[in-house]
């Protein structure tokens, strides 16, 4: 039935004198996203994205596009052609109009009893008909056409079931009747680079989800700590960074070798300390790998007072060796909301697998809550930070996920 998808932005309409960059950005990424299905034709006007494609690839090509950020909404739907300007629309046009939108709802509904409402946006004001007729015709053309006991179809103005729409435009119609949400915010490239600093809690890929929301182009890092954290544990960060890759293509995935530095730690520095020193060697590797990739900000998913390390004093302590911004996309969210966000992105049911992180195993009984600068200092003087530093790079596992195009 379809042979288009009509693609939908929203913020990137405002965007000024800019717009062109961040359309042409959307479209790339779309390409990028679609391009193991097919090489397909896309147009755009103010407003719009348009994605022709056979109608067998339709429902795989939308089943990508709702992962894509800056997309708003988009609908698979039909073009219907009608000479070569649409003021030359004629009575013959007008029924074999009808029989499209009846075809189209009839394949589209099947569940009844139900309700509709017709829905026409005239941008061609060339079109001869108002939009309130053509709604009004349309509409009894599918009360009509729809046979079956009790009444089965009933327009609804206010609140339908299903919304029938027709979009008339630079001398073309177009019949949907479905909309599909999609990520909304920014295309993924259109604010720079950053690193993520991947666990495998609930937190940080919701986090990175949230960068790219705002058009981020991420890579991650995650601190293997072998014996104390197992391979199913890497295992899970992998499978929660090919989520995060399907919406914003390939990630670069940095294991640095943690597990020294955590062993120095505990041997040198305040037991109610060592999560918060083992945060800022972190920060300090984040720093190291952000100036290798080129990256300008870290992300984080850091909530406020979440956790003993989450205070105000320990997220200074974690700032105070930051070279590069710290961006913390979930610094006020309820931890409720976070796990809603995480079920919807698909990261959920992946974060809850029982598979400890290094920070979790090290956690002491009674960590330090309001950390002291200068006692952080005291606890750190005896490590040999860019030694440890140099090693557990030096000992980094790479790995470029991409699961955007399977």
């Amino acid at each position: 039935m379809y042979d288009l998808i009509i693609i939908r932005y929203g913020e990137i309409g405002l965007k000024g004198d800019n717009i062109n960059d961040f359309i042409s950005q959307l479209v790339s990424n779309i390409k990028r996203a679609t391009g193991d299905l097919g090489d397909f034709e896309i147009s755009t006007i103010y407003g719009r994205i348009f994605l022709y494609a056979e109608s067998n690839k339709i429902e795989k090509i939308v089943d990508r596009l709702i992962n894509v950020p800056g997309i708003i909404s988009l609908s698979p739907a039909q073009r219907f052609r009608i000479g070569k300007k649409v003021a030359d629309f004629n009575e013959q046009d007008f029924e074999k109009l009808k029989s499209k939108v009846v075809q189209l709802f009839k394949a589209e509904v099947r569940n009844y009893p139900t309700t509709f409402k017709v829905e026409t946006t005239r941008a061609d004001k060339s079109f001869p008909m108002e939009s309130p007729e053509l709604n009004r015709e349309l509409g009894a053309e599918i009360l009509r056409e729809i046979e079956g006991p009790d009444s089965p179809l009933s327009v609804d103005v206010h609140q339908p079931e299903h919304l029938f729409e027709v979009e008339i435009r630079r001398g073309k119609i177009y019949l949907f009747i479905r909309r599909e949400a999609g990520p909304g915010g920014l295309p993924v490239k259109s604010s720079g680079k950053a690193l993520l600093l991947l666990s495998g809690g609930i937190d940080s890929p919701v986090a990175g989800w949230l960068g790219l929301k705002r058009g981020l182009s991420l890579s991650a890092v995650y601190f293997n700590s072998p014996p104390y954290t197992s391979e199913r544990a890497k295992e899970k960060v992998i499978d929660l960074a090919k989520v995060l890759s399907r919406y914003g293509g390939e990630i670069k995935l940095q294991i640095p070798y943690f597990t020294e530095i955590q062993q120095e730690i505990l041997k040198k520095s305040p037991r109610r300390y060592t999560v918060t020193i083992m945060r800022r060697m972190m920060i300090r590797i984040g720093n190291r790998l952000a100036a290798m990739n080129n990256e300008l900000a870290l992300v984080t998913g850091e909530s406020l007072g979440q956790v003993a390390s989450q205070t105000l004093e320990g997220l200074r302590s974690s700032d105070e060796v930051a070279e590069f911004p710290v961006l913390r996309p979930l610094i006020t969210m309820d931890k409720n909301d976070i796990i809603s966000l995480a079920k919807r992105v698909g990261t959920y049911e992946i974060s809850i697998r029982p598979h400890e992180d290094c920070c979790t195993i090290f956690v002491p009984d009674n960590p330090a809550t309001q950390p002291k600068l200068d006692t952080i200092h005291f606890g750190e003087e005896d490590l040999e930070i860019e030694k440890l530093i140099d090693r557990a790079i030096e000992k980094m596992e790479v790995i470029t996920i991409n699961e955007g195009a399977e």
